[in-house]
């Protein structure tokens, strides 16, 4: 996905210039900019800051159309929409099918050594849960701070201030839900 297209697109569909949405994110229009040449990759955290401002979800903003008129049951690992920007050492979320027609969000979420959510922590309505397949994640709520371990799980109020990152020296792969889908 082309992400800075797409951002670009929905900015102007929505009247904003890059200053005003910059402006409402709390980031630089030159960052704004570098975005939607593709010339940067934003943080989970950033992504999320500036879709807030547009406003639009991070499911609408990555959803993809569901062909068939009955409703997807079965997904294939390849099926899964990445949903943050995916470079080296980054974060990846990965959504099971189109969260825009659930009530429920589930993500498949890879952690690189010393990846994070970005130095902003992360709120958004609804709650989130999420069960450390492998590796470790340190995952602070509201100030609070604990490093999980595989088979270890967390589930908390989304409108808290949170984030993720990942300490180690290995991935951390966490599987996690959020309801409704508002990240």
């Amino acid at each position: 996905m082309d992400i800075g297209h797409k951002l670009r697109t929905i900015r102007k569909q929505r009247g904003l210039s890059q200053r005003e949405l910059a402006a409402r994110a709390g980031l630089t229009n030159g960052t704004i900019s570098l975005i939607e040449k593709n010339r940067t990759s934003p943080s989970v955290a950033s992504l999320k800051s500036l879709l807030d401002a547009i406003p639009i979800s991070m499911a609408e903003f990555f959803s993809t159309l569901e062909e068939s008129q009955a409703p997807k049951v079965f997904y294939k690992a390849e099926e899964f929409t990445e949903i943050a920007p995916v470079s080296e050492g980054q974060v990846s979320l990965r959504q099971l099918g189109n969260a825009e027609h659930h009530a429920l969000q589930v993500l498949h979420e890879t952690y690189p050594a010393g990846a994070d959510t970005g130095p902003e922590l992360l709120s958004h309505n609804g709650e989130e849960a999420g069960i450390v397949v492998r590796g470790s994640i340190e995952v602070t709520v509201d100030g609070n701070v604990a490093v999980l371990n595989a088979g270890d799980g967390y589930l908390f109020d989304s409108r808290l201030p949170h984030r993720f990152r990942n300490l180690g020296d290995a991935i951390c792969v966490v599987v996690s839900a959020c309801t409704p889908p508002s990240f």
